[in-house]
């Protein structure tokens, strides 16, 4: 599924996760792109219902213990929807069940629409016929460098208030810390939005949400994952969200973008 402004254009893949697969700005690929045997790395794609790890692959919800696939050992990661088939049922919305995976039923639909200066995304998780924890997010792997040029080098910025102590398995304590200087692989609260990507004299994304917490990842040399989650992870094996049957979780994510480029660059990329 692809949209079009006349400064981007965003395709979507109905068949790995209703992920973003690739988002052009100006004439300039910002997300990293597809490896046929990669399922986490590349993209964004919704984390649906819940977002980043699930301690050892379990958690207890109505006095039942409920195990989801260890996709990353030992804990279970990111969702279920990024492993599905999506259907498009509209020419901006998809769906999808939560698939065999997840125990409790439910359903997720993401509405996406592009303008000149932005994409905006919405998921709206809904619970099917018994109660069920909910969580959602977004995974976007933004590049690190630009146009081939080892100089065009991202720069985030950000400022938040707290960030969750990790123990050994990357799950948080439920200690809340003063954020570090990074690299980080952490999830941050009381963050100030907009957060921006800036790639110098090339293009700057501002990144905002509904969500209330974020995820930075950038230990990667070649990637800068900036996640919005509507909680932190492993909130099911502390106070989740719960959605009742048939109720929903809905959030918003939204990418906005400014030229950096000098305006003779930006006539050649128009007429190109």
């Amino acid at each position: 599924m692809r949209l079009e402004s006349s400064t981007a254009s965003a395709t979507f893949s109905l068949t790995r996760g209703g992920r973003l697969a690739s988002l052009v700005v100006h004439g300039t690929e910002v997300l990293t792109t597809a490896a046929d045997d990669e399922a986490f790395g590349w993209g964004s794609f919704p984390m649906v219902p819940y977002a980043g790890r699930v301690a050892d692959g379990a958690f207890s919800f109505e006095g039942i213990i409920h195990r989801l696939p260890v996709t990353k050992p030992p804990n279970a990661m990111h969702g279920t929807a990024w492993n599905q088939s999506w259907t498009k049922t509209s020419a901006g919305e998809m769906t999808t069940e939560l698939g065999p995976d997840w125990p409790l039923g439910g359903s997720v639909t993401q509405t996406v629409a592009i303008d000149d200066d932005a994409l905006e995304m919405t998921l709206k998780l809904t619970a099917g016929e018994q109660a069920m924890p909910a969580m959602v997010g977004w995974h976007p792997w933004f590049r690190r460098r630009l146009l081939g040029d080892a100089s065009v080098v991202a720069q985030l910025e950000f400022d938040a208030d707290q960030m969750y102590e990790l123990d050994g398995h990357m799950i948080p304590t439920g200690k809340m810390v003063d954020p570090p200087q990074g690299p980080w692989d952490n999830c941050f609260t009381g963050v100030t939005q907009p957060l921006t990507l800036t790639w110098p004299a090339v293009v700057e994304l501002s990144l905002t949400s509904s969500c209330d917490h974020w995820v930075i990842f950038d230990i990667r040399d070649h990637a800068i994952c900036v996640e919005p989650q509507s909680d932190a992870p492993d909130a099911f094996n502390r106070r989740p969200t719960v959605l009742d049957p048939g109720a929903t979780l809905t959030e918003t994510f939204r990418i906005a973008w400014t030229s950096l480029a000098p305006a003779d660059d930006e006539d050649r990329t128009a007429s190109s």
